[in-house]
Formats: C-alpha cells, structure tokens, sequence
C-alpha cells in the first residue's frame, strides 16, 4: 500500500454521520450541531428520532443513493461512506477520486453499536446473540479512527459535551489531540467488541445446542489503565494497574482513595486481600489486618474499636505496616486508635464518618480508601493468575463450604462452631498451607504459607505466644485436609478443643481416630481452599 503523509487538518466539521443503538443524548448531540451548520447523516432508528425532534437529517441511503438491503444488514457498507471517511485531506489524488465519485468528506461519525454484549449477558437465544453483532459499526469505528488527523470518531455519548466543546473553542473544528484521543478509544471499543464475539463464540462452538458454558477455546480481555505505579514488587520494577471496565461489586478497583498518598504495588495487592476477607463476615463488626497478603489479625465484636484491638493483639509486630479492612462505615474512635497506636499503610472501609477521616488526615500519608457497601452475595466472577507465557483462568473462590458435617464422637458445643465457622472464614484468605486459631471470635495465631501443614501448625503456636496468647481452649482450621495426624496432633497439644477442615485423605481415619484418642470434636467441610 502507498504511504500518505498524514498531516493534522483543523477544518471545521461540515458533515457527520449519526448511527447508535443507544439514543441517550442523541437528540442534544444532533440540536447543537445543526446550530453548528452540520449537515447530519443517519440511518435507521436514530435518523427516526432525529426527524421526530424536527431536525434536518438525511438518511444514509439517500446519500449514498443505495438502499438498506437484507433487514438493514447492509446500508454503511458503502464507498461513499467509507470514502467520506477514510480519504485523506489534502491529498490531490484522493481528493480528485472522491470528487470523480461525488464522494464527499465525513468530518465526524457518532457510533455505538448493537448491544452484543448485553444480549449475550440476558441469556438470549443464540440466533439473538448472532442477531446483535455488529458489522457496519465497527467498520465504520475503524474507518474514522485510522484517519483522526481529519475524522472526529465518538463511541461514547459521555464525550458529547466533549466534543461540543472542542468545536466551540476551534471556530467549529477539533483539536488533533483530541482526535487521536477519541481515535484511540474506539480502536479499544472494537477490541473489547471483538473481544466478546470471540470469548461468546469460543464458549458455544464445543456445545451442539449453542449454549456457552465453560471455558472459550480463546480468551480475550480488556483492562484499562487505572494507575501508573512508582514501581513493582521491588524498586527496579515498573508496573501499572489496570482494572476490568465494569466491576460487578465493590472492590479495591471501584475504591475512592479519601486521602494519602500514592497506591503501591504492594499497597493493592495486599488490600485486596484485606478487603475481600472482611467482606467474608456480615453479622458482626469485623476487623482484618494484613501483612504481606495474610492475615495476621482477625476479630469480630459488638464494635469496630473492640473488634480492631482484638484482630491487632493477634500479631502486634506484623501488623506494623499493614493493611487494615473493616466492615463497616469507620467511626472516628477507632481511627483514632489506629493512627494513634500503629504505623499502618491503608486503611479501608465501605464508608467512614467525618472525624474518622479527619483523624486519618493528621498522618498525611496513611491511604484511606472508601469503597461503598458491597452486596452480601458477590457476583460470580473469574479469577486470573499470570505465569511465564501463559494466565491461569478459574472460577474466583466464592463459596465456603459443602457440609458443616460432625465426623468425631464429641460434637462441637455451639461456642465452638461459631468460633470453628469463624476461624473457616479466615483460613480461606490464609496461604497455603494455612492454619488458623481461634477463640471467641477472634484469631489466637496463624500459620501461613508453608511446606508442611505440621509446621503452619506449630508456627501459629508461636505466633500466639509471642503475642502472650493462649491457644489452650481455641479451635483450629485447616485450609485442606490434614494429610497425616500429626498436624491435627501438635494442635491438640497445644491445646485446641475442636477440628474444622475438609476431610477427604486417605489418612482421613487415622485423623478423625486421633482427634477422639484427644476428646476433640472435628467438622468436615467437603470443600478445601488452597490460596497460592
């Protein structure tokens, strides 16, 4: 292909094209660029509406003097729309083709296309589905897009104002700036388009009967930038943070950060972890204190100060410099207490009142981030892990149990199995291999992240008596089943009364036979949670 010099226009826009499947703003669009002098071309649906507003507006088919053919499937798909669209300004050879050919220039095109992807989301028939992908838009998108140094190409109504503005402040034309900007918007319009066509097709292809279950055989997504960071994991690392387009619950992605300064790497990733363990506990005022994305500290109480000085006495050293998540909107006792008692890096809570955050603002760098309530049941959502060439993809871990099933002789007491369910709740958010203590609501120690489960097991032993703990009449979890008794053995010995963990070793006998040798009582879940 012959290269063009491309060479930013500042002409004023004369002639735009008007296609979208959502109307929202259309008809204030199209009023302010008749009062421009734009000539406005449409098709379908919109150039009905444009009429019905009693605008000037001529239908696609009377310019390109072709008409919609094959239930509207084609009607842009023409040279005099391309054309207006891609010939290059300035250019003597495309202007003398486009002239031979009374093909006459689109300055702006204003396109949202058929709405895929909600289709798809609503459950619709296949046919449906097949119904509403788009051809003509995003031809028409990428058109435009490749040639922003003359074309203004709008994909989101949010930019009308936008737009309006920019013509306002350049005598009727747009800046190149602000082209390339747009331009660049809807190449990542179509992507994600493409995107879900292909995610959609990839997921029916393998079932006969069209329905999308499972894994696509290709998997495309799109995040979008939301942060450039300082640096990774470590100083000579660069990194950014990208999130997904719409969240479907609260998150560290949809957190407005109230005050402190700039989100580390490490910041969010352990924040992330903070919050979704504290989103875990509904009934009570729950606290949870992270440190290198384990928990280190976690308590429920009758309020946020009691539940926040019982999670910090489980691990006062390791929550120095950790992140702190809590349930419910922060009251400014315990904001208070927390910046007066510890130095910590993030604070997060759905809400906090206003002496909270004014206590937080006298420790100019302590991040505050405020995320909204977030529902009690979370969307089903995937999870992704990246390795060397290649994303792991599964289903996030949502669920917790199976079963809440007694497997020992002696039966958990109800104190015990609200503190075994208490302890099951955390040990989730724990790294494997994790075991986690804990008594009247609160943790007592946690073993995180090792080789054997025998050793997590004596390591939050340790843990709890550093802390000046006493782990004799707490409850243990095991995040997967015990493999061996001995685990289960050096937590008896240390003076645990009651056994939650999945069950489902080939040892699972030995174990249980070993918890009643011990007058334990133990619950099987059915269900493990690994975290790696």
């Amino acid at each position: 292909m012959t290269s063009k010099t491309l060479t930013p226009r500042n002409d004023p826009i004369r002639r735009a094209l008007l296609s979208v499947s959502d109307k929202s703003g259309l008809l204030d669009l199209a009023r302010a660029l008749a009062s421009h002098g734009v000539e406005l071309l449409s098709t379908g649906g919109t150039a009905a509406a444009i009429k019905a507003a009693g605008l000037p507006v001529k239908d696609v088919s009377e310019h390109t003097g072709f008409p919609e053919l094959m239930d509207g499937r084609l009607k842009t798909l023409h040279p005099k729309v391309h054309g207006g669209l891609l010939a290059v300004r300035g250019d003597s050879e495309h202007e003398a083709q486009a002239k031979m050919h009374a093909i006459p220039p689109i300055d702006l095109l204003v396109v949202n296309l058929y709405p895929f992807e909600a289709t798809v989301a609503k459950g619709a028939p296949y046919q449906d589905c097949v119904e509403n992908i788009d051809i003509g838009g995003p031809a028409m998108i990428r058109a435009a897009a490749k040639n922003h140094a003359a074309v203004t190409v709008v994909v989101d109504a949010a930019d009308y104002a936008r737009v309006l503005a920019e013509m306002a402040a350049n005598a009727g034309a747009t800046s190149f700036a602000f082209r390339r900007e747009l331009a660049q918007k809807a190449y990542s319009r179509t992507a994600a388009y493409d995107a879900a066509i292909s995610n959609w097709l990839g997921a029916v292809v393998d079932h006969p009967e069209g329905k999308a279950e499972g894994f696509p055989r290709t998997y495309s997504l799109q995040l979008v930038r939301k942060q450039a960071l300082r640096y990774g994991e470590n100083p000579h690392q660069q990194a950014a943070f990208y999130v997904a387009r719409e969240a479907a619950d609260a998150s560290i992605s949809t957190a407005r950060q109230v005050q402190g300064k700039e989100l580390s790497y490490n910041n969010i990733a352990d924040a992330d972890s903070a919050l979704e363990c504290v989103k875990a506990f509904a009934s009570k005022p729950t606290c949870v204190i992270v440190k290198h994305a384990n928990p280190c500290g976690v308590a429920e109480a009758g309020d946020l100060l009691a539940a926040y000085d019982r999670a910090f006495k489980t691990d006062p050293e390791s929550a120095f410099g950790g992140i702190i998540a809590v349930n419910r909107t922060l009251d400014t006792a315990t904001a208070k207490a927390i910046v007066e008692r510890q130095f910590v890096e993030v604070i997060i809570a759905p809400d906090a009142e206003a002496g909270a955050e004014q206590a937080i603002a006298a420790k100019k760098n302590v991040r505050l981030l405020l995320t909204g309530a977030w529902a009690a049941t979370p969307a089903p959502r995937q999870d992704w892990k990246k390795v060397t060439g290649g994303l792991l993809v599964q289903d996030a871990d949502l669920a917790l149990s199976e079963k809440m099933e007694p497997a020992t002789r002696r039966k958990p007491t109800p104190a015990e199995m609200a503190d075994l369910e208490f302890a099951w709740k955390v040990a989730k958010f724990v790294k494997s291999n994790a075991i986690v203590y804990a008594k009247g609501g609160a943790t007592v120690g946690i073993g995180a992240g090792q080789m054997s489960r025998v050793n997590s097991a004596r390591i939050a032993v340790i843990k709890a008596e550093m802390a000046g703990l006493e782990v004799k009449g707490s409850v243990v979890a095991s995040d997967a089943f015990f493999p061996f008794a001995d685990g289960l053995i050096a937590a008896a010995e240390a003076g645990v009364t009651a056994v939650i963990q999945p069950g489902g070793s080939m040892r699972d006998k030995e174990v249980i036979e070993a918890a009643d040798a011990r007058g334990l009582a133990m619950v099987l879940t059915g269900m493990r949670h690994f975290r790696h």
